[in-house]
């Protein structure tokens, strides 16, 4: 099993380093942690970002609010799509698409991969079918995957997983992949697990946003990536509970697991340089 680190987005809010903690310019720089999985048979997408769609037709995809709250940079390079293709792969080549969540910078290059079967929790494409409220009819935008044919819904179910909740055994993929109810950014979120001969990866999605909330002797986010968890909450006391969870898992289990989030281009930086079989795109 091979793993490559890929970048499908790219959004550069107002705020400089009080999001990201690093910019020294007016806005910030946040990324989409995607990841692409080379199986024996196949290859496996967890989150897409943005989808080649989205950059050709932004208004007609995707919120206005959100387009320029985030100040998203629509570039076809960013596309999961074209950096498979970089890597030498064929869209048809990806035949299952784990998600995190739904959101629109998740979920918006589902239809550039129409062989693949979509994983997701099922309370999340519940809620997500519903949209109500102003967030929720903004985040979840069916016009990214009213054309997905396969759909994969689950619950949790089976052995945990470092004491967290787990689908284990996900329909036509190898057991080393593991869905992580993670609830509280949205009701349906979960982190992806994945088994490498190194240890465990666990992609957390939006359950954290900033590196340094995994800080093992100091937590501390920037105030503009609290903000925007707050503002994206659904579930303040369920997100707030499954970071403390997660934090404690990352003191825990230092040398078994290593946890990373959507958005952090520092921790992005960090996969790409690794030594590992890894790679990344960026």
């Amino acid at each position: 099993m091979r793993i490559h680190h890929l970048n499908c987005g790219c959004m550069c809010p107002l705020g400089g380093s009080l999001f990201d903690g690093f910019s020294r310019g007016l806005t910030a720089h946040l990324v989409c942690h995607c990841l692409l999985i080379e199986t024996d048979r196949e290859l496996v997408l967890i989150d897409t970002g943005f989808g080649l769609q989205d950059v050709e037709a932004p208004y007609s995809r995707l919120s206005p609010f959100f387009i320029h709250f985030n100040n998203i940079q629509f570039a076809r390079k960013y596309t999961a799509v074209e950096q498979i293709q970089r890597l030498g792969f064929s869209p048809s080549d990806v035949r299952h698409i784990v998600l995190t969540h739904l959101d629109f910078d998740h979920a918006g290059g589902l239809e550039d991969f129409p062989e693949a079967t979509v994983h997701v929790m099922q309370s999340e494409m519940e809620t997500a079918r519903d949209r109500r409220g102003f967030i929720a009819s903004r985040r979840y935008r069916p016009n990214q995957w009213d054309e997905v044919k396969q759909w994969q819904y689950y619950t949790a179910a089976g052995e945990p997983w470092f004491g967290f909740e787990a689908v284990r055994d996900l329909a036509g993929l190898p057991p080393e992949i593991l869905l992580i109810p993670l609830a509280g950014h949205t009701h349906g979120h979960a982190g992806i697990a994945i088994q490498t001969a190194e240890g465990w990866l666990l992609h957390a999605g939006d359950a954290y946003f900033y590196r340094d909330e995994m800080n093992p002797s100091q937590r501390r986010c920037t105030p503009g990536m609290r903000a925007y968890q707050w503002m994206m909450e659904v579930d303040r006391t369920a997100r707030l509970q499954n970071q403390d969870r997660l934090w404690q898992l990352s003191c825990d289990q230092p040398n078994d697991v290593r946890l990373f989030c959507s958005h952090d281009a520092v921790e992005l930086d960090a996969f790409a340089q690794s030594s590992s079989p890894e790679s990344a795109l960026r």
